[in-house]
């Protein structure tokens, strides 16, 4: 039987599935690593440890099926940077998306004209996230860096060049860097002036499809398991989850609820926005996935089970939160949380905001306020729905993955604050699915739609009276920030 593995190069793991036409999930690996905040607000990781997890998945899934894949497509995590020098070696750890060292030249660049024209040229919105950020700040702060890297790369560049011995990125990763024209695609040559670098020092673009047949015989020992197979380089962890998750048609839409969480639609154009910068990232020659990120999804919700829930609780017991919130109706009895605990992205792109609890009185318990944090998650990705879909017709149903899928009293609950038909993708990893899938056609497998058992899959219909007294909420909920935005700024300023 013929397979391909899909691989996800995460931030917290590197995770596979193995897909056929008979089987679409045959098999599923998975191998964690850490990271390390040296300073305040910095996340960094070892890019050999990466690589390490990548053979040992790609390893244990060829012995747990019993015969070697067909081919192999790539995902991984984006905005990540690594210098490195001619060899392909580590100059320092790798910067990942959460880091935030560089929001000060985020926030100066936002606020120009020159920025305004990078995002409209890149697609990518002005963030700390963005290589390009980080390497305006390695300029002014780190500048011997700069001149000793041969080239800064992406953690999956990295990986590719350990397994062929050349420098390429895909037009997906690519186009999430700040640093490429996504109508010309090509490096941008006034964003490379504000890095301080030369299209030299970045790998050559190639599109998404890009193959090469990995050689055994001239490659790493550790994956001298493998017969000569071609390699897809593919995309973006963020644009492959949309194919992997069924929204793959024009319009379509899906969410990916996690540790953060991110609405995507699948366009066949750009969708700038300069006051709330959606990101317009490539998927392949006829496709942008258009949307934005929030950094507090199932991280809000770990915080408020770890921290503030009752001594004993584990940091991953949910159903705690679901039993409390039974009883309590839609809306929280007016309590509002705003679940920017930790800065947030879309739309907002504050890394100074905070969280904040607003209208608790004497009738508020702890189940209101466990009430309180999930819905608010919700009114952060209806937020993000909203500024997405200015330029699109209405979203109905909208595809939804990740880990907080296996809670339907979540889901509901987002199906009844964003008006709209959910359906619940089964799918094990959404991203992992989508590289699987650009490998099956390179490997002459036919694609075909949905990647699931159709019997598998849970539609959930919003409540309308539930839809009334959330719109009201979320009203409420949209008016906070822009009256408290320079409060939360002098709060985060006294405080770090």
């Amino acid at each position: 039987m013929k397979y391909v593995i899909g691989a996800d190069i995460g931030t917290g793991s590197v995770k596979a599935v193995a897909m056929s036409q008979e089987d679409k999930s045959m098999q599923v690996c998975q191998r964690h690593y850490s990271f390390d905040t040296p300073r305040p607000g910095w996340f960094e990781q070892d890019p050999e440890q990466i690589w390490d997890a990548f053979k040992i998945v790609i390893k244990n899934m060829v012995t747990q099926t019993g015969l070697p894949p067909s081919g192999i497509g790539l995902s991984s995590a984006m905005h990540s940077l690594i210098a490195v020098d001619k060899s392909g070696r580590p100059l320092a750890p790798m910067i990942t998306w959460a880091d935030n060292r560089s929001a000060e030249v985020a926030r100066t660049l936002r606020a120009s004209e020159k920025g305004n024209e990078l995002y409209h040229a890149t697609g990518t919105p002005l963030h700390a996230m963005s290589p390009l950020c980080k390497l305006i700040w390695i300029r002014e702060h780190d500048n011997g860096l700069l001149n000793r890297a041969h080239k800064f790369i992406s953690i999956k560049e990295y990986i590719w060049y350990h397994l062929f011995k050349e420098f390429k990125i895909d037009h997906s990763i690519a186009s999430c860097t700040g640093l490429f024209n996504i109508h010309r695609r090509r490096w941008e040559p006034d964003a490379l002036a504000l890095a301080g670098i030369t299209e030299q020092a970045l790998s050559e673009p190639v599109p998404t499809g890009y193959t090469r047949t990995y050689q055994p015989s001239n490659g790493d020992p550790q994956l001298s398991f493998l017969p000569a197979i071609p390699f897809v380089i593919g995309a973006s962890d963020g644009c492959l989850a949309n194919p992997g998750s069924g929204a793959h048609e024009h319009g379509s839409v899906a969410i990916t609820i996690g540790t953060s969480g991110a609405v995507r639609v699948t366009s066949n154009q750009a969708l700038p926005d300069r006051e709330t910068m959606p990101f317009s990232y490539i998927l392949d020659e006829k496709t942008f996935i258009c949307g934005g990120p929030i950094n507090n999804g199932g991280l809000a919700l770990q915080w408020w089970l770890k921290n503030i829930n009752p001594p004993g609780t584990a940091d991953n017991d949910y159903n705690v939160i679901f039993q409390q919130i039974e009883n309590i109706d839609a809306g929280s009895n007016g309590l509002i949380f705003i679940p920017y605990i930790t800065g947030e992205r879309a739309p907002v792109w504050d890394s100074e905001s905070c969280g904040l609890f607003f209208g608790a009185r004497l009738q508020h318990g702890q189940a209101h306020f466990s009430r309180a944090v999930l819905e608010g998650i919700c009114y952060a990705i209806k937020d993000v729905l909203d500024t997405v879909g200015k330029n699109m017709p209405p979203f109905t149903p909208i595809y939804v993955s990740g880990g907080m899928v296996r809670s339907e009293a979540w889901m509901q609950m987002l199906a009844d604050i964003t008006g709209n038909k959910l359906v619940l993708v089964p799918t094990e990893d959404a991203s992992a699915a989508g590289a699987a899938m650009m490998a099956m056609g390179i490997a002459g497998i036919n694609v075909k739609y949905p990647l699931y058992d159709p019997e598998d899959v849970k539609m959930i219909e919003p409540d309308k009276k539930k839809s009334a007294v959330y719109a009201g909420n979320f009203s409420i909920y949209k008016a906070l920030y822009p009256v408290l935005k320079d409060t939360m700024h002098r709060l985060y300023r006294m405080n770090s």
